[in-house]
């Protein structure tokens, strides 16, 4: 291996964010300056703008909201169908079928 040709590793570098928040981290240089952190990031803050200019979000959240419905009442559907009748085994189907056959 190669001497002398990594950067020098500073275990307890600071880092510096532009809201002020300060981090303590490993690093190559000793100070560390950002624009953003985790304290003033939008998305882990909840003041997350969405910036649509076509409306794709809106039209995204209604189709995630139609899909939705429809499971729900395709559900509703179902249950409201079943019949307490139990199913029929091979027997009783087949001479249900018969039977239909000889009423024609």
């Amino acid at each position: 291996m190669k001497q002398d040709i990594h950067p020098t590793y500073f275990p307890e570098a600071k880092a510096t964010c532009a809201c002020g928040n300060t981090l303590t981290a490993g690093g190559t240089l000793k100070e560390i300056h950002t624009e953003i952190c985790s304290n003033c990031h939008p998305f882990y803050t909840g003041k997350q703008n969405l910036i649509d200019t076509a409306g794709r979000v809106e039209r995204f959240q209604t189709m995630v909201k139609k899909t939705a419905d429809l499971k729900v009442r395709g559900k509703k559907k179902k249950t409201d169908t079943k019949t307490d009748e139990s199913p029929l085994d091979n027997q009783k189907k087949l001479e249900k079928i018969k039977a239909n056959l000889d009423a024609k």
